[in-house]
C-alpha cells in the first residue's frame, strides 16, 4: 500500500467504529480540490523547462484549506493527497480552524540556481493564485522550501491582490512572520513525547532517545528534549547516523552540520546507517524524516519502548499492527508533528490582527495546545480501548464529521 491507502484505511475504520453512513464516509475520503500544473520557467542557460505542480485540497468543513507545499523529485498526485488528508485530521486534533491541503513540485531542487527557484516559486503562485487566499487555501513550508519559498510566495500573491502576509504562513519575521514558528514543530514534538512518557511510565529525565532525521524537526526535537532531561543517544540524516550511548554533543553536531550541511564526519561516537539507527536500543525513537520509514520488513528490528512520530506517516499499516501486537506504543503523526501547523495558525491570527505576540505566549499557547491534543486522543483510545493513533483518527473524524452535518454537503 502506498501513503494514501494507508491513510484511507484508517479514516475507514475510525468511521466504521463512528457509524458514520456511506455517503458521509465518501466525503471525508475524497478530496475537495485536486490541481495538477504545468510550470513552464526559463532556465538560467536561456531553454524552457516544464515541471510538473499539485495542489490537494482535502477538507475545509471546520476553516480554510491549510498545508504546505514540498519541492522534491519523487512529489506525486497520491503522495500529496495522503499528506492533504492528514492536514485535515491534525488540525482537528489540536482544535484550529482549518481545514487540510498540500502541495509540491517535482524538482530536485539542488540542481536548480537561487534565481531559477525564484521563478519557479513565483510561477507557481500565479497558477494557484485562483484557488488560494487567507479565507480559502493558506500554503506553508514543506520539504525544501523555507522562510524564503514563502516569502517569494506572498509578494507575488501580493502583487495582484495588495500586500496580503496572511497568504502563507511561514514567513521571515520582518514580513509577518511569527516568533517560534522555526522550532514549532519540533517542540511540538517534545511536549508530545514528555506527556506520552508520563502516560507510560518512562521517566523522561535521563531516557534514551534516537532521532531520524537531523533536519529543521530533528534538531528542534533534539534541543529540546536535551533541554527536559532526555538523553540522545543517536542522530541521523541522509549521509547516515551516529550512536553514542552517553549521549550525542548536540553542540558540535550542530556546528558540523552549519558548516557542511550535514552531520556526516561527526567524531562522537559510532557511525550506523538509518537502518542501523533505527534498530538501536532506546526508550524513545522519533522518526523525523520523510514516510515510509517503519515497514512490515524492519518492524520487528525495532527495539524501544515508545514511537513518536515527527514526521509525516512514517509507519506503514502492517508495521503499525506489528507495533502494537508487540506492545510498542506509537504517538501518530496527526498529533506528534501538529506544532507547526498549530503555530502557523498562530502567525495567520497575527496577521490578521495586525499584531504580533512574544515568543513566552506562542510556546505557551503551543504547549497547552499539544497537551490538550494529546490528553484528547488519549481519552478516545481509553473510551473505545483501542490505540493512540486509532484513538486520534475517532476525534478527528468524529469533529470534522460534526462540522460537515451542521453546515450541510
Amino acid at each position: 500500500m502506498n501513503a494514501l491507502d494507508t491513510v484511507n484505511r484508517y479514516i475507514i475504520e475510525a468511521a466504521t467504529t463512528l457509524k458514520l453512513d456511506d455517503g458521509l464516509m465518501s466525503f471525508l475520503l475524497t478530496p475537495d480540490r485536486q490541481l495538477r500544473v504545468e510550470i513552464p520557467i526559463i532556465r538560467d542557460n536561456g531553454k524552457l523547462q516544464v515541471f510538473i505542480g499539485y495542489r490537494i485540497q482535502h477538507n475545509d468543513s471546520r476553516g480554510p484549506f491549510k498545508g504546505g507545499l514540498r519541492y522534491h523529485p519523487e512529489v506525486t498526485d497520491s503522495e500529496v493527497s495522503a499528506l492533504a488528508s492528514l492536514m485535515t485530521w491534525k488540525t482537528a486534533i489540536v482544535d484550529i480552524p482549518f481545514g487540510g491541503a498540500k502541495g509540491g513540485i517535482q524538482v530536485d531542487t539542488k540542481t536548480l540556481s537561487l534565481l531559477e527557484l525564484e521563478r519557479l516559486t513565483r510561477r507557481f503562485t500565479d497558477v494557484i493564485d485562483p484557488i488560494i487566499g487567507p479565507n480559502i487555501d493558506i500554503p506553508a513550508p514543506d520539504v525544501a522550501t523555507n522562510e524564503q519559498t514563502m516569502a517569494w510566495i506572498m509578494d507575488q500573491y501580493s502583487r495582484r491582490h495588495g500586500y496580503t502576509p496572511a497568504i502563507v504562513t511561514g514567513k521571515p519575521i520582518s514580513l509577518g512572520g511569527s516568533e517560534g514558528r522555526g522550532a514549532a514543530t519540533g517542540l511540538g514534538v517534545a511536549f508530545a513525547t514528555r506527556e506520552a512518557c508520563q502516560s507510560f511510565g518512562i521517566d523522561l529525565k535521563g531516557a534514551r532517545v534516537v532521532i531520524q532525521g537531523f533536519g529543521k524537526v530533528g534538531t528542534h526535537t533534539a534541543i529540546s528534549l536535551r533541554d527536559m532531561g532526555a538523553k540522545i543517544i543517536g542522530i541521523s540524516d541522509v549521509s547516515g547516523g551516529v550512536v553514542n550511548t552517553r549521549g550525542i554533543d548536540l553542540a558540535e553536531a550542530l556546528r558540523l552540520q552549519a558548516a557542511t550541511g550535514s552531520i556526516h564526519g561527526l567524531q562522537d561516537g559510532q557511525s550506523v546507517s538509518n537502518a542501523e539507527l533505527l534498530a538501536t536500543e532506546c526508550d524513545v525513537l522519533i522518526p523525523a524524516a520523510l514516510e515510509d520509514v517503519f515497514t512490515e520488513q524492519n518492524a520487528d528490528t525495532i527495539k524501544t519502548k515508545l514511537i513518536v512520530e515527527g514526521a509525516n506517516a512514517p509507519t506503514t499499516f502492517e508495521a503499525d499492527h506489528i507495533f502494537q501486537q508487540r506492545g510498542i506504543h506509537i504517538v501518530p503523526d496527526i498529533l506528534a508533528n501538529a506544532g507547526g501547523v498549530t503555530v502557523s495558525y498562530f502567525e495567520w491570527v497575527q496577521n490578521l490582527q495586525q499584531f504580533r505576540w512574544e515568543l513566552s505566549e506562542v510556546n505557551q499557547r503551543l504547549e497547552r495546545r499539544m497537551v490538550q491534543g494529546y490528553h484528547a486522543i488519549k481519552a478516545k483510545a481509553e473510551e473505545h480501548r483501542t490505540t493512540l493513533r486509532r484513538g486520534a483518527f475517532l476525534l478527528a473524524l468524529d469533529r470534522v464529521a460534526e462540522a460537515t452535518r451542521l453546515r450541510g454537503f
